[in-house]
């Protein structure tokens, strides 16, 4: 799994976790065979009345069936949260770069262009555009100004307490003791998954509150305290 880093206009490094080229056409089969249980059902339960329909009335009911494929993806994207059936199933996302919602003219734009990405030679425009770009985008991202992120929990070290402490490294929060380690823990794996996910936001509430709990002053980037809270813990419990 890829990833970039972006900084915001508050000067806050975000990395985003890029969704796999395999994560993603698997994403797009799942969505590809609801689309055609779809279309099984209803060809089912319609069958009889089409026999008896005129030409015109035949072909209002085929354009009926096939508007709600056609705008799949954009609405299951705009009113989930930039999710698909096939993307929530495979943990993905569409975002912006910065990490933030996008708005409904991201969502339309890269909707539009999926006729070139992807329904055009079977999908190797939008292929090639991925892993050329770097950042997870095919056209219609690049014209949104969107991205596919994974949101997959990062597992092992991460999941812990510990953290890398280099050599001749100098603590700063000596009250960071008032804290257990499942608490610390849980800090850790808050300010882990949030990061990933360009919550910055989440990150600012819960800087207030280490620091409300260690009766300290925040005098630094929210994001860079509570790594340095993280740093802290590990360096004194580890004096102990």
């Amino acid at each position: 799994m890829d990833n970039f880093q972006i900084e915001t206009a508050q000067n806050v490094n975000i990395v985003q976790n890029v969704s796999g080229v395999g994560d993603r056409i698997l994403a797009y089969l799942v969505d590809g065979v609801i689309m055609v249980i779809y279309y099984i059902i209803v060809f089912l339960l319609l069958i009889g009345t089409i026999d008896a329909l005129g030409d015109s009335a035949t072909f209002l009911i085929f354009m009926a069936i096939l508007l709600p494929v056609l705008v799949y993806h954009l609405l299951f994207e705009m009113f989930w949260n930039g999710r698909s059936p096939g993307k929530a199933l495979l943990k993905l996302r569409v975002v912006k770069l910065d990490g933030s919602k996008p708005a409904f003219s991201n969502y339309l734009l890269r909707w539009l262009l999926r006729a070139i990405d992807i329904a055009l030679a079977s999908g190797s425009v939008a292929l090639v555009t991925i892993l050329l770009n770097g950042r997870g985008q095919r056209l219609g991202d690049l014209a949104a100004g969107t991205t596919v992120i994974s949101e997959k929990t990062p597992v092992a070290f991460s999941q812990t307490i510990l953290t890398d402490i280099p050599e001749g490294y100098e603590a700063k929060y000596p009250q960071v003791t008032v804290f257990s380690d499942a608490e610390m823990q849980t800090i850790k794996k808050i300010y882990m998954e949030n990061k990933y996910k360009g919550n910055h936001n989440v990150i600012l509430r819960l800087a207030n509150r280490v620091s409300k709990v260690m009766e300290v002053e925040i005098d630094e980037m929210p994001i860079a305290f509570v790594d340095k809270v993280i740093k802290d813990y590990n360096y004194y419990t580890q004096q102990m």
